[in-house]
């Protein structure tokens, strides 16, 4: 009998963020306190469980080919076991970690080791992957992913593996959770319904990378998948589609369906659920506790310049009070410095947070990734603050550098404003205030509040080094 192939799917972890609070220039110094009391705290998040797994590895890792033997390694809670041997390495890679990624996959293969890379960068920038993988896997990988390893066991590996449509996702195709540690995370159930988006915001690349049509799986394998994960993890459960409610049919009959099971569950949603009546109902009925729905802008002349139009500003306050009302805890992410902004923009903010009473505010400053609009445009425009034509040198971080120029507010300005922005948000007595306030998951949401109220304190300490270091002549907006 041919021996068993061993395969690992590797995670990297963010400079930052939920993967721990990082500081990009202070921890260069490691005898500082403060980067002592940043490294002390990561461990706090991690400890906090604000992680959740991977689900396109779960989803991979659950693809059964026989003479396959397939394991997880997240590298936000281990190093990369190298002492062991391995047949395929895997390496998911997104465009922030892209660097990361590309060194793992050259070390590996400097040890004779086969490494396929994939994920959303993968499939946006193929060619730029080459020379570090000896398989590329371009777009949803759900089928592709058997044939992989079928050839694995054949040793009949091809270079590239792409197909012209994307997955039927009506087909059965049951996610496990065998190849993860389940005290490392938040919650191990993570549930999604379907992928795609049939808006186009010019600052996501979802519709890019997903399409535009709806593409959903049938209800009772969802509805069999959630009541198998409980019997398994009765924590929270985690239903990772970006919009909810997108399709208000299917979500109206797959969480009636849900209802009787009892779970509890946090989600993503569009603010449109407070004109969906019956579906917000359905929804608390449920057993949601919190979502997070993108307000991006109330500016209407930003909302336009950026193609969000799935709703007016005008019926933002309305719909977030309408679905407060019904019991359900809401996370508003923003975006500070679209192209609409102004330095008047912060005070509206602060009186829309007040107004609403949201639970989470979370204020981004504007990340112009790679492979989407936005990014061409301020590349067209030269408003981009780090090289166009090296694509890996944007990285991801909890709004710690700009990475562009805003149309309306000089740099420094913008700054000062944002920093001053999350400093009036964000402090211990605004998070306790919030927490007590919330409709549903008080202790999540007070916890959420707290652990921002710390990574904003590192954005302002990292923005300012950036303005610092541009004065002295560093040149630190051209990045690195």
């Amino acid at each position: 009998m041919p021996a068993t192939k061993k395969v690992l799917l590797v995670f990297l972890p963010s400079e930052s963020g939920v993967d721990g609070a990082r500081s990009l220039y202070s921890e260069h110094d490691s005898s500082t306190l403060f980067s002592w009391f940043n490294r002390s705290l990561r461990n706090v998040i991690k400890q906090s469980q604000f992680a959740i797994p991977p689900l396109s590895l779960m989803i991979l890792s659950s693809i059964d080919v026989q003479g396959v033997e397939q394991s997880i390694c997240d590298m936000r809670f281990e190093e990369f076991p190298f002492k062991e041997t391995w047949d395929l390495v895997g390496i998911s890679v997104q465009t922030g970690m892209a660097k990361k990624a590309f060194a793992l996959a050259d070390a590996l293969r400097s040890r004779g080791i086969s490494v396929v890379l994939g994920g959303a960068h993968v499939t946006l920038f193929a060619e730029s992957c080459r020379p570090h993988a000896d398989v590329l896997v371009v777009g949803e990988a759900d089928d592709l992913w058997k044939e992989l390893l079928t050839d694995l066991t054949a040793c009949t590996l091809k270079p590239h593996y792409q197909s012209d449509r994307f997955p039927d996702l009506s087909i059965s195709r049951p996610v496990m959770k065998t190849s993860l540690i389940n005290n490392r995370y938040f919650t191990t159930n993570l549930i999604q319904t379907g992928r795609g988006c049939q808006h186009s915001c010019d600052f996501c690349n979802v519709h890019v990378l997903n399409g535009h049509t709806l593409r959903r799986r049938a209800i009772a394998d969802i509805v069999a998948e959630v009541a198998r994960f409980k019997h398994d993890d009765r924590r929270i459960f985690f239903f990772v589609d970006d919009t909810i409610n997108a399709d208000p049919i299917y979500a109206l009959e797959l969480f009636r369906q849900l209802t009787p099971l009892k779970i509890r569950w946090f989600g993503q949603a569009t603010t449109t659920l407070g004109q969906q009546q019956e579906l917000l109902e359905t929804f608390a009925r449920s057993g949601c506790q919190a979502l997070l729905v993108g307000i991006e802008s109330i500016e209407t002349t930003s909302r336009n310049a950026h193609k969000k139009n799935q709703n007016k500003a005008g019926e933002l306050s309305m719909a977030i009070k309408t679905i407060r009302n019904a019991g359900i805890s809401l996370y508003g992410s923003f975006i500070y410095g679209l192209d609409g902004d102004t330095l008047e923009t912060p005070a509206a903010i602060l009186d829309f947070i007040s107004d609403t009473r949201l639970d989470v505010p979370g204020i981004n400053i504007l990340r112009p990734i790679p492979g989407t609009r936005v990014f061409e445009r301020l590349r067209e425009e030269g408003r981009l603050l780090f090289d166009p034509l090296d694509i890996t040198a944007y990285r991801y971080t909890f709004g710690q550098e700009m990475l562009y120029t805003p149309k309306n507010i000089p740099l420094e300005g913008f700054i000062e404003s944002y920093s001053a922005l999350t400093r009036e948000i964000f402090t211990i007595k605004n998070s306790i205030g919030r927490g007590l306030d919330a409709p549903r998951a008080k202790a999540a949401v007070l916890l959420f509040n707290l652990f921002y109220t710390h990574l904003y304190s590192l954005s302002r300490s990292d923005l300012k080094q950036q303005l610092e270091k541009e004065a002295l002549g560093k040149n630190h907006f051209a990045i690195r």
